[in-house]
C-alpha cells in the first residue's frame, strides 16, 4: 500500500514471474511475535493501533497520498473485528468526513518493531474492481514513515502482500526506495500467479535478512530483492512495523474505476506471526 503510487507501476510489472522454489534459510527459527485472533471483539489494542481519517492531516495530502476514497475508522467494528478465529477488516460504502467509504487500517507501531526476521499473514482478500488489500511495512521513526535515512521513500518500504480487484489472479510483493519507488515507476516488484486469492486462505511471507529479502505465497519464493552498500537502495537495516488494510480505489486500486455496488468487501485474517532467526 503506496505512501505514493505512480499509475505507471503496471508498466514494470506486465509480465508474470514464474513460479520459484521453496524457500530455504538456514538457522531455526523462533517465534517472537503473533497474533492467532483466537477472541471475540476489536483487535487486540496490546498489539494493534488505528491508522485515522482519510490521510487529509498527512504530508501526502488527502486520500493517503494514493487517491484512496475511504475513510479509516476507529475501534468501529463494522469495519475491524475479530470473529470465529478470523479478522475481518470490512470496507463499507458510507459517507463519512466526505469519504464515500469506510474502512480499517491497523497497525503495530510502538507495540510490534522488527529488524529482520520472517513474517507471515494468512490471508483472503476480495476481488471486486475497486478493492485493494494489503500487508505492508514502514520504518519505525518518529514520525509517519520516519525513519533512519528521513521520509518516505528514503527510509524505505516493504509491501509483503498487495492485491487489486481488477487483476483477480495476481498477487505483489515489492520494495520502494530512494532510488526504486513506485512514485518514479523505478520500483521493482514481483508478481504472484494466484487464482484463488479471493476464495482460500494463503500464506503471505517476506524473509527479512542482512543480505536479501524474499518474498514468499505458500512457501514459495516468487522475488527477492537483494541488499546494496547505498542506503538510497537498501534502507532495510532498521526496525520496521506491520500495516494491514484494505483501501478502496486510488491510484492502482481504482485504475480501472470502483464496482459502487459490490460493497461491502472484506479481507479476512487467520494469523500474523513473526519469526526471527537463531543461527
Amino acid at each position: 500500500m503506496k505512501l505514493l503510487y505512480s499509475s505507471l507501476l503496471l508498466c514494470s510489472i506486465s509480465l508474470f514471474l514464474p513460479q520459484g522454489q521453496a524457500q530455504t534459510t538456514s538457522g531455526k527459527r523462533q517465534l517472537v511475535w503473533a497474533d492467532e485472533f483466537n477472541y471475540q471483539g476489536l483487535p487486540d489494542a496490546n498489539k494493534w493501533q488505528y491508522d485515522i481519517g482519510n490521510g487529509c492531516d498527512q504530508p501526502t495530502g488527502c486520500g493517503w497520498g494514493n487517491h484512496e476514497l475511504q475513510y479509516y475508522t476507529d475501534r468501529n467494528p463494522k469495519n475491524a473485528r475479530v470473529e470465529n478465529g478470523t479478522l475481518i477488516i470490512e470496507a463499507h460504502r458510507e459517507a463519512m468526513e466526505n469519504s464515500p467509504y469506510t474502512s480499517a487500517r491497523i497497525q503495530t507501531k510502538g507495540k510490534g518493531e522488527w529488524r529482520y526476521g520472517r513474517v507471515e499473514i494468512r490471508a483472503k482478500v476480495p476481488a471486486i474492481r475497486g478493492s485493494w488489500a494489503a500487508a505492508w511495512m514502514l520504518p519505525a521513526g518518529k514520525a509517519y514513515a520516519q525513519g533512519h535515512y528521513g521520509g518516505w521513500p528514503h527510509s524505505g518500504e516493504i509491501d509483503i502482500m498487495e492485491h487489486v480487484g481488477y487483476l483477480p489472479d495476481s498477487l505483489f510483493g515489492n520494495t520502494h526506495t530512494l532510488k526504486y519507488n513506485g512514485m518514479h515507476g523505478t520500483d521493482q516488484p514481483g508478481r504472484f500467479h494466484l487464482p484463488e486469492a479471493s476464495t482460500a486462505f494463503h500464506t503471505f511471507a517476506i524473509d527479512w535478512q542482512a543480505d536479501k529479502i524474499d518474498f514468499l505465497v505458500d512457501d514459495i519464493v516468487y522475488h527477492t530483492y537483494h541488499s546494496h552498500s547505498q542506503y538510497d537502495i537498501w534502507p532495510f537495516d532498521q526496525p520496521f512495523y506491520l500495516i494491514l488494510n484494505l483501501a478502496v480505489g486510488g491510484a492502482w486500486g481504482g485504475k480501472h474505476g470502483v464496482d459502487e455496488t459490490a460493497w461491502p468487501q472484506r479481507m479476512e485474517v487467520d494469523y500474523v506471526r513473526i519469526y526471527q532467526y537463531t543461527q
